[in-house]
């Protein structure tokens, strides 16, 4: 089995539970048919994943994933999945739901990007909350 690890850098978020997590994402995977290589969250603030969008991506906008696949080979997973903890805490008070289950959802959603699902459509953005939620339930303790 791979490696799934989590750093932080511009922000002091530590996150709780990472060898639970870390079990979690990878049944995911494994549910998808993928092969689990190497995967890193990196949490960041607001302004260090807008630079990362413009400078990667050439987006200058706020997001709360950017993923990045580093894979070789199909069905195999290795990546880097940054999130912003800014703005998981502000679309968990706009989505009216707890920090902890809009980080999840994104954990997930980076994840889910790896996997081959996109979010550019209308029917994609269908299938790919259908498969967060279809996920979610993983989390729950």
């Amino acid at each position: 089995m791979g490696s799934i690890a989590f750093f932080s850098v511009d922000t002091d978020f530590t996150l709780e539970n990472e060898a639970w997590i870390r079990q979690r994402l990878a049944e995911i995977v494994t549910l998808e048919h993928f092969q689990l290589a190497h995967l890193n969250y990196v949490f960041g603030s607001d302004a260090y994943l807008l630079k990362l969008n413009i400078d990667y991506l050439e987006h200058d906008y706020l997001t709360d994933v950017i993923t990045f696949d580093n894979a070789t080979s199909p069905l195999t997973i290795d990546g880097d999945i940054f999130i912003s903890i800014d703005r998981v805490r502000e679309n968990a008070t706009d989505f009216r739901v707890d920090f902890e289950s809009e980080l999840v959802r994104v954990l997930i959603h980076g994840v889910l990007h790896l996997l081959g699902y996109q979010d550019s459509t209308r029917d994609q953005i269908k299938i790919m909350r259908q498969k967060e939620n279809s996920y979610l339930r993983f989390f729950v303790a």
